[in-house]
């Protein structure tokens, strides 16, 4: 048995891990698999380059096939009625932003604007005196009490339903009075049912508040549920199963000891369901469905989809890339004609689909890849809009699961989506805050046009941005427009020297602008096309193109990528040894993505980080350039309506050393790393070898520290003995 059987993983899936050269789980899939394969909600945050892809696409291939053949076999079938258990929360009979945990008996929404509600299971009908408890267990607005299966979930706005609010006021047919006391978190609310008096009445913490509600005859005959409705806040509830907090009035028995004659079953939200068809009866209703913030992103987690699912047969996975450059032809013929059972794609090229062509009905899995990354892209409301699409309980039963992947899940933005979205969800956190790998080592090489003045006398150099074109620019002077213009020529020496220097014959480079990259590109070509033989990677480039040359860089038929950000994320390069910044990020932590591309799998990796001491005049964009920088040579700066600002990289450089609390090591221009723990014991690319020494030498590191005890255990024998003789000798 492999170890990634041993999580449970199937042992088709293991063998297929296995000939990729994983032979143990990285700790986000240890942590991960077992959570997904059990039904939860997860959220994982890890290094990049740890894994997490795998870590919820093996258990989803997993449970996508297994659901498969089930469905080949005959045995799953849409849901029946008595899926859910008695006197629990129905997860049918819910809105859509109330969630009810697995017990059944914790109900949770934290949607800050509007209210949603639920009720139970199963109600009473006829006679007798109920109750049950509502603890609240978060702050926020709650109403808590009855309600028939006519009512409104939005509880006590409609004649059919009976709450107590914790604003300290009790509502019927949206009529609502004081009553009692207000309530909040902690407090205890006893719900009681007279139907012999067809009256209502609420307890708080054990005391009475008197009669909240006297019930219209005409509904004395018609079954009352437990029913809770919540604005941001969690209550948990407890029907009578376990010994409630504060003893019932005389009379009153828990809710649950209904006996079965009196019992109704809750059937709200079954009628649509057809439980005599198969789950599985549409061509383009897929089982899964994995958002990447980018085309390069989507297609490594594609093809890693195809890598798991290589050894699973009878039935075959089928999986669909879903990504702008493709012919959306091709997609909508996969979708009606060849089916589709895990769909991984960007979300521009979704939202096209889900007009008609792609059906979520039968979606079991929602994956956000990068999450950050997408919700800072904007895409925030298509997310919701494909989650409101999807059915919180599957046609087989089971509950939507929802798996959120970030490298960063401390931003708000990821946060407020999980409280909104995910169902309790369980947090994998192995990152914590920003960190650097203990395999990268990471540089700075500072970029001063003062003292290095070598920029006034090259013969060949870089094409700069043209950001200086209308300033008067000569050699000689010492304004800030020609320091900056200098600043420029100078990186592309130090990227050449760089690599000549540890004969990079494999890095990835990272330029802020795609003009950079451009200009960086043609120097290479300028300079030495075999020798510094590269492509570009950035969003102007045709998809075909992107594809073709991160493909060829991949496969080391060139040995430079030039990027933007757009790979900085999730891209996955195996022994990548180098890494150059151009120019810092502005956002701190995209600076541990960028490092985050070497290092990777135990690999040694080195960053190097060119940062200018003088502010640097860069081109800047914004919504009021019309263009966005195509064609635009407005260089006035952003304050006179321009599309240019003042890039101040050492304050960059502060913001990040405080940010990751450490002390970046400087190095020279001519780029020599000095001997450190990483120089002479490694070979950047390659796993550290071990450095444990023979046992002679062992010996000759250890001889000191053993001399040490043994002078030490012999100190300590002779105080003893001198006090155990001293005893002996007061007792003569």
């Amino acid at each position: 048995m492999t170890a990634f059987e041993e999580f449970g993983v199937l042992p088709e899936i293991a063998k297929a891990v296995e000939e990729l050269g994983w032979i143990l789980p990285t700790d986000i899939q240890a942590e991960g698999i077992p959570l997904v394969l059990g039904g939860g909600d997860v959220l994982m945050a890890a290094e990049t380059g740890s894994g997490k892809t795998a870590a919820f696409c093996l258990p989803i291939i997993q449970i996508v096939w297994e659901t498969l053949k089930d469905i080949e076999s005959g045995k799953a079938n849409r849901i029946s009625k008595s899926t859910s258990p008695p006197w629990t929360m129905s997860i049918m009979d819910r809105g859509n932003a109330f969630a009810v945990d697995p017990t059944g008996l914790r109900v949770q929404s934290r949607e800050l604007r509007e209210w949603h509600g639920g009720r139970c299971t199963c109600g009473v009908q006829g006679s007798g005196k109920w109750g049950f408890e509502a603890t609240v267990t978060d702050e926020g607005l709650c109403r808590v009490g009855w309600s028939t299966l006519e009512a409104s979930l939005d509880l006590g706005t409609d004649r059919f339903g009976f709450g107590f609010g914790g604003t300290g006021k009790k509502s019927n047919n949206k009529q609502f009075d004081n009553y009692g006391e207000a309530f909040g978190k902690n407090d205890v609310i006893t719900c009681l049912l007279d139907l012999d008096k067809g009256e209502i009445a609420f307890l708080k913490n054990g005391i009475d508040l008197g009669s909240a509600f006297t019930v219209d005859k005409q509904l004395r005959n018609s079954a009352f549920f437990p029913a809770v409705v919540l604005k941001n806040a969690e209550i948990a509830l407890n029907f009578g199963s376990t010994k409630f907090k504060y003893t019932l009035p005389t009379g009153f028995c828990p809710i649950c000891s209904t006996p079965r004659d009196l019992t109704v079953i809750n059937t709200n939200g079954y009628s649509s369901l057809d439980t005599n068809k198969s789950t599985k009866n549409a061509k383009n209703a897929p089982f899964a469905v994995i958002i990447e913030p980018s085309r390069e992103l989507a297609e490594q987690t594609c093809s890693q989809v195809k890598n798991f699912k290589k050894y699973l047969e009878n039935p075959k996975i089928k999986e669909l890339l879903v990504i702008g450059g493709i012919n959306i032809k091709d997609q909508i013929y996969a979708l009606q004609n060849e089916g589709v059972d895990i769909i991984v794609g960007t979300p521009g090229r979704l939202e096209d689909l889900i007009q008609g062509y792609l059906s979520l009905a039968n979606c079991r899995f929602f994956v956000l890849d990068e999450a950050d990354g997408l919700l800072k892209q904007g895409y925030t409301e298509l997310i919701e809009r494909l989650y409101r699409q999807m059915p919180k309980l599957t046609t087989d039963g089971r509950r939507l699961q929802m798996i959120v992947c970030s490298a960063t899940l401390h931003a708000f933005e990821v946060k407020k989506m999980a409280e909104k979205l995910m169902h309790f969800p369980t947090w994998i956190d192995l990152k914590g805050e920003d960190a650097v790998p203990e395999t990268v080592h990471h540089v700075i090489v500072k970029v001063d046009p003062q003292k290095d003045r070598s920029w006034c006398s090259l013969r060949k150099h870089i094409q700069t941005d043209g950001v200086h074109s209308q300033d008067n620019i000569r050699p000689g002077m010492n304004s800030p427009e020609v320091l900056s213009e200098a600043v420029k020529l100078l990186k592309g020496e130090y990227v050449v020297k760089a690599i000549d220097e540890h004969n990079m014959d494999r890095a990835i480079i990272f330029c802020r602008t795609k003009l950079d990259c451009d200009n960086l590109e043609r120097y290479f070509k300028l300079i030495d096309a075999k020798k510094y033989s590269c492509v570009c990677l950035h969003g102007d480039r045709k998809p075909h193109e992107r594809k073709a040359n991160l493909e060829a860089f991949k496969k080391e038929q060139v040995k430079f990528l030039i990027c933007t950000d757009v790979a900085a994320r999730g891209i996955d390069i195996t022994e990548l040894p180098f890494m150059i910044n151009v120019t810092l990020p502005d956002e701190k932590s995209n600076y541990v993505h960028r490092i985050g591309r070497v290092g990777r799998a135990e690999r040694m990796g080195l960053a190097i980080s060119l940062v200018s001491t003088v502010p640097e005049k860069v081109w800047y964009h914004g919504e009021w350039c019309k263009t966005r920088g195509r064609n635009c040579w407005n260089t006035r700066l952003t304050d006179d309506g321009g599309c240019c600002m003042w890039y101040n990289e050492m304050q960059y450089l502060a913001d990040i050393e405080e940010h990751l609390n450490i002390t970046i090591q400087q190095i020279q221009p001519d780029m020599k790393v000095p001997c450190d723990e990483f120089d002479g014991k490694v070979v950047y690319g390659q796993k550290r070898k071990l450095t444990g020494s023979t046992y002679q030498t062992h010996t000759v590191q250890m001889a000191p520290i053993v001399k040490e005890l043994a002078k030490l255990e012999s100190e300590a024998q002779i105080i003893f003995l001198k006090r155990h003789y001293l005893k002996i000798c007061r007792r003569v």
